[in-house]
C-alpha cells in the first residue's frame, strides 16, 4: 500500500499550497478571489449542461448492468467520447462473479425437524449432514477447533457474512447455518466464490433455539441446496489520460471519476450517467487547456456490484504511481432535480470516507463559493462510492453527490425527465475548477501557487443519504 500522502492545502488569507509540511507561499503573499475566477473562467466557462444532459439521453437509453451488453454499449461510447477529444484512451476489463438466484432451492432439518432457510446468495450447491456446533459471531481467534467436520451456527453482526464463512470454514466446517441478530426475517446474507460449503439463513427465534437446545444436547442437521452458486461475467472500467508537455510535467496525475453501470432494469440517469456525463464534458473541456499535471478520467464499471472496478482499477497500481496521484474527485448521482432536501447548493456535499477534510475538499469548498453555486460547499462521511479504493491507498478522494437521495433510487424511475440542468452544470463548474487549480501551470508540483481561491471555511455535516 502506498505511503499516506503529506500534501495538503491550507485556506487562510487566500490558498497555500504545500508539499510535505513546506509552504510554497506565505499567506500575504496570496491573491484574492478575483484573480483565481479570471483563470477558472478557461474552463467553467466552456462548460455546456446541454452536453451533459445530452449524455445522459444516450447512456439511460438502456440499462447498463454489470456484465450485460447495455454496460458494454455505454462503456464503448464512453471511450469513443474520450477518444474524439485527444485522449490515449484504454478498456479495461475485468472478471467478476455474479450469484445465481434462479432456480435456488434449499432445505434445512435439524434432528429431523424442518426449518425452512433462505439460501444465502452464492451459496455453494451441496448436501451435508453433520453435528452443529455453536460459534457465536464467527470471529477468526473465537472459533473453536471442534468445528472441524461439523455444521457451524453462526450469529450475525459485527463482521461480514463472507468473513464468518471464511473463519469457520478455514477451520473445516462442512456447512454454515447463520441466524439473523434482529427481526423476524431470515432474508440476508451472501458467500463468496470458493467458499465450497452451503450456507443458509434463519430467522434470529430459529437460531436462539437451537442455540438452547444445544445446551442440553447435541444437534444433527441436514442442510441441501441446489442451484446455487456463481456466473463468471466480464465488466469493464474506461481510462483516459493526457500528459502535459514534457517540459512542464510535474509527475503528479490528478483524478477524476464516476461509474457508468446502473442496477439491473434501471435506466440509471442519476445514477450515474449524471456522473458520467460530467467526466466527459470536463475531459471535453480540458483536452486543449494548459496543464502541468497528468489529467487521468475514469469511468467504473460493476460499482453497484460492490465497488469493483474501481478496487480493481486502484489495485494496478505500482506504490510509486499511487504516490504521483494528488487527488481523486468522484461524482455519483450529480443532477437529480427531487436530491438534495432543502439544503443550500442543492444539496451538494463531498464526502470522504473517514469525515476528514482533505486537498480534495478544501478545493472544492473554495471553487463553490466562486462558481455558479455561488455557495460554499459542505464535508460529511460516507463509503458507498468509488472514492474509497483510492483514499484506502493513500490518495486525497472525496466524493461528490446530492443529499438526500431521490425517492426514485435505484428504481426503473431515474430516467432522464428528473434531471435538473442546474445541478449538472454547478458540480461540473466546481469540480472542474478544483481539477484546474492542481493540474495548470500556474501550480507547478501544487508549489509556487500565483493564483489562488480566496478564504473559505467550510464545515462538516452529519447528513445521512438517506437511502
Amino acid at each position: 500500500m502506498a505511503k499516506k500522502k503529506t500534501i495538503s492545502l491550507l485556506l487562510t488569507a487566500g490558498l497555500v499550497l504545500s508539499v510535505n509540511g513546506v509552504s510554497a507561499q506565505e499567506p500575504s503573499q496570496a491573491p484574492n478571489a478575483q484573480s483565481a475566477t479570471a483563470f477558472d473562467n478557461k474552463v467553467i466557462k466552456k462548460i455546456s449542461a446541454d452536453n451533459m444532459y445530452d449524455t445522459i439521453a444516450k447512456l439511460s437509453a438502456q440499462p447498463r448492468a454489470a456484465g450485460t451488453e447495455g454496460e458494454l454499449i455505454g462503456a464503448q461510447y464512453i471511450k469513443s467520447q474520450f477518444e474524439q477529444y485527444g485522449y490515449e484512451t484504454e478498456l479495461q476489463p475485468f472478471p467478476f462473479y455474479e450469484a445465481l438466484r434462479n432456480n435456488v432451492s434449499g432445505t434445512l432439518e435439524v434432528n429431523g425437524k424442518p426449518l425452512n432457510p433462505y439460501v444465502m446468495s452464492g451459496s455453494y450447491s451441496g448436501e451435508v449432514t453433520a453435528e452443529v456446533v455453536y460459534v457465536g459471531l464467527a470471529y477468526a481467534d473465537k472459533v473453536p477447533e471442534a468445528v472441524k467436520g461439523k455444521i457451524a451456527l453462526i450469529e450475525r453482526g459485527d463482521i461480514t457474512f463472507v468473513e464468518k464463512i471464511k473463519n469457520v470454514l478455514d477451520k473445516g466446517a462442512l456447512g454454515v447455518i447463520m441466524y439473523n441478530n434482529s427481526g423476524t426475517t431470515n432474508r440476508f446474507g451472501s458467500a463468496n466464490p470458493g467458499q465450497n460449503i452451503p450456507a443458509v439463513a434463519i430467522t434470529r427465534a430459529q437460531g436462539l433455539d437451537l442455540v438452547e437446545q444445544l445446551k442440553a444436547g447435541s444437534l444433527t442437521a441436514t442442510i441441501k441446496v441446489e442451484g446455487s452458486g456463481f456466473i463468471e461475467k466480464t465488466s469493464y472500467n474506461v481510462i483516459a489520460k493526457m500528459k502535459p508537455n514534457k517540459n512542464k510535467d510535474t509527475g503528479q496525475v490528478v483524478m477524476v471519476g464516476a461509474h457508468h453501470d446502473s442496477v439491473p432494469g434501471g435506466p440509471g440517469a442519476n445514477d450515474d450517467a449524471s456522473g458520467v456525463s460530467a467526466v466527459l464534458e470536463l475531459a471535453r473541456v480540458m483536452a486543449k487547456t494548459q496543464i502541468d499535471t497528468e489529467l487521468r478520467f475514469v469511468t467504473f464499471g460493476a460499482e453497484e456490484k460492490g465497488l469493483l472496478g474501481s478496487s480493481y482499477y486502484a489495485s494496478t497500481f505500482s506504490e510509486e504511481e499511487a504516490d504521483r496521484i494528488v487527488a481523486h474527485f468522484q461524482m455519483d448521482m450529480i443532477g437529480s432535480r427531487d436530491a438534495g432536501g432543502d439544503h443550500p447548493a442543492g444539496g451538494l456535499i463531498m464526502y470522504t470516507i473517514d469525515g476528514k477534510k482533505n486537498l480534495v475538499t478544501d478545493l472544492g469548498s473554495a471553487a463553490g463559493a466562486r462558481t455558479a453555486a455561488a455557495e460554499t460547499i459542505p464535508m460529511g462521511q460516507l463509503g458507498r462510492s468509488d472514492h474509497e479504493p483510492f483514499h484506502l491507498l493513500g490518495i486525497p478522494a472525496a466524493l461528490f453527490i446530492h443529499s438526500p437521495l431521490e425517492p426514485w433510487y435505484h428504481t426503473p424511475a431515474d430516467t432522464i425527465d428528473k434531471i435538473d440542468k442546474n445541478k449538472l452544470q454547478e458540480t461540473a463548474e466546481i469540480v472542474g475548477a478544483s481539477v484546474y487549480q492542481i493540474a495548470r501551470p500556474d501550480t507547478p508540483a501544487l508549489k509556487n501557487a500565483r493564483v489562488a481561491p480566496g478564504l473559505v471555511d467550510y464545515e462538516f455535516e452529519n447528513r445521512s443519504p438517506g437511502a
